[in-house]
This record gives structure tokens, C-alpha cells and sequence, in this order.
């Protein structure tokens, strides 16, 4: 039911029929939502990968050096929405939660955003996920 909400959310989003004036802006979206922990370049957290004392991690970054690209847009739209518990269960994080925050379309148009900056073999192996 999960990927069929995402698919029916990328295909709308992807139509000539709705147009680009009605599209959230990924940009701002992401700058007053995300870039305050994964950084306005997406470069992430400095050491990003090495864990905390409490065994979290710091945010990761979300250009082409991190991990975000290895995760399907079903994936990461429930880790934006419902918290990285929803694919990770037991998986404690520092990000919050942004259900009650962003719509579904807001997510999609942030990692629109996101992509922007993928190189192509990125996008590609992404796009398969």
C-alpha cells in the first residue's frame, strides 16, 4: 500500500498536467526542513559516519558521498515521513519525524531537490531501487 502511495505521488508529480507553478519548492523546503543538520551544500554532518556516544549517528549527507541515493523513493519517503524506525525498526535517530509537518508531496519535491545534485549513475541506480 506504501509503494503504491509513493508511485501514485512520483507519477502525479512527474505529469505535464500539473503544472511546474503548482509544484511545492524542493529548494525552500529542504533549506527550512533539512539543511539545518545535512547542510545547505548536502555535504552532512562532519564524521558523519562514525557513531556518537549514544550510538546514533550524525546526519548524514545527501550528495553522491552518502547513502541517501541506495534507498528507493518509497523508502525514503517514509523515513522523511514516519522516522527511519519505518524501515529500520528499532533504529534510534536523532531526525525527527516530519508526518504531521510535510505533505507527501512536499517530501517528494525535497528529494527532487536532492537528486538535482546526483550524478547521472547515481540517479539511474536510484531510479531501479
Amino acid at each position: 500500500m506504501i509503494a503504491l502511495r509513493a508511485a501514485i505521488v512520483a507519477a502525479f508529480l512527474t505529469t505535464p498536467a500539473f503544472a511546474q507553478a503548482t509544484l511545492p519548492d524542493g529548494t525552500a523546503l529542504y533549506r527550512d526542513n533539512c539543511a539545518s543538520c545535512h547542510g545547505a551544500d548536502l555535504k552532512g554532518q562532519p564524521d558523519w559516519m562514525s557513531p556518537l556516544p549514544d550510538g546514533r549517528r550524525r546526519a548524514p549527507p545527501h550528495d553522491a558521498s552518502g547513502h541517501t541515493w541506495h534507498h528507493s523513493d518509497e523508502q525514503l519517503l517514509r523515513i522523511i515521513r514516519d522516522g527511519l524506525g519505518a524501515i529500520a525498526p528499532g533504529y534510534e535517530s536523532d531526525m525527527p519525524v516530519f508526518g504531521e509537518t510535510l505533505s507527501d508531496a512536499e517530501i517528494m519535491s525535497i528529494l527532487g531537490f536532492i537528486k538535482q545534485g546526483w550524478p547521472e549513475r547515481e540517479r539511474r541506480y536510484q531510479q531501479e531501487r
